[in-house]
């Protein structure tokens, strides 16, 4: 019932301009999105890395059913890389953790008749450009139907662009053996729980079954050749990962964790003053919307998540 409201309030105009216009929904939209332009995304990561976090930026756009729309995605991240480069975000400036960008390959094509193919060619085109301007792209993980078509997307790119990243949702049941899989020698892996609403039969729905399977991915994650990224808020899952890093001999540059912009800020401010790479999850475009409300209707537990963060800045 919640989840059903929630996706139909993601679709309601006139809702959508009373939260830009209310004081109080205004402030959350500013505190978990960059705003609707790529000057904005640009200009609040340039603030971020100013204070030594780094960002994956998210371009939001509308659903995309048409080609001509993922051309549009496309172009928008060639043209946010660009302007990446040009604000000395990117490591050919000299960065150890440059500014890179997130992908969801549903945005680019992958559900269009042809889509895998059509994917795939934006893929390479927005991987190519980011290569030029010295930054990597992590391609976003959707629900599990598109889990093999989005793994064996980004192993084609992988081919020519080596460092392109990955996204394993733990909460899945086939997910441990997909870190496995990618727990390869200059791979790129962002472990996040899920926050599609899965059936039973293909994904732990519990919360501490979840919590398990996050722990179980991780150790393969560690104890492989790879780049971990963490992505999580959960204090406890933090310190795991500290322990199991150790554990494992992982230095400082050995991992990351990944954080989304607005939540729980003190946190990432504190472990980037204790040595720990810390890199923000930064979504931007006219999509924001949508995100946020869809984001809840996603898993409503993230309601929670967003609603506290308004209360607390750790």
């Amino acid at each position: 019932m919640l989840r059903q409201a929630l996706l139909g309030l993601s679709r309601a105009e006139g809702v959508k301009r009373l939260t830009t216009t209310l004081p109080m929904t205004a402030a959350l939209v500013r505190r978990f999105v960059a705003g609707e332009q790529a000057d904005d995304a640009v200009r609040t990561a340039a603030a971020l890395q100013a204070g030594g976090l780094a960002v994956s930026i998210d371009h939001l756009g509308e659903d995309t059913n048409q080609a001509v729309q993922a051309d549009a995605v496309t172009a928008a991240y060639l043209d946010l890389l660009g302007r990446l480069r040009d604000e000395g975000l990117t490591s050919p400036n000299g960065l150890t953790l440059p500014a890179e960008v997130s992908v969801k390959l549903s945005a680019i094509g992958q559900f269009l008749p042809n889509g895998e193919r059509m994917a795939l060619e934006n893929a390479r085109s927005i991987c190519t450009a980011a290569q030029l301007v010295g930054t990597t792209v992590t391609f976003d993980m959707e629900d599990h139907t598109t889990t093999d078509s989005t793994l064996g997307i980004v192993g084609a790119l992988r081919a020519d662009h080596p460092s392109t990243g990955a996204v394993i949702q733990a909460y899945l049941h086939r997910s441990e053996a997909d870190c496995a899989d990618l727990a390869t020698p200059g791979s790129r892996v962002r472990l996040c729980k899920g926050a599609y609403d899965e059936p039973s039969d293909v994904a732990f729905t519990e919360r501490h079954q979840v919590d398990l399977a996050y722990v179980r991915c991780l150790k393969v994650l560690m104890s492989g050749e790879g780049y971990p990224m963490i992505a999580t808020h959960d204090p406890r899952l933090i310190e795991i990962a500290l322990d199991l890093a150790a554990r494992y001999g992982r230095g400082r540059d050995d991992f990351e964790f990944q954080m989304l912009h607005g939540v729980r800020p003190a946190e990432q401010r504190r472990l980037v003053a204790a040595g720990h790479r810390v890199r923000v999850y930064l979504p931007y475009g006219t999509d924001w919307y949508g995100y946020l409300v869809r984001r809840m209707a996603e898993k409503p537990a993230n309601l929670a998540l967003f609603l506290k963060s308004l209360v607390s800045t750790s």
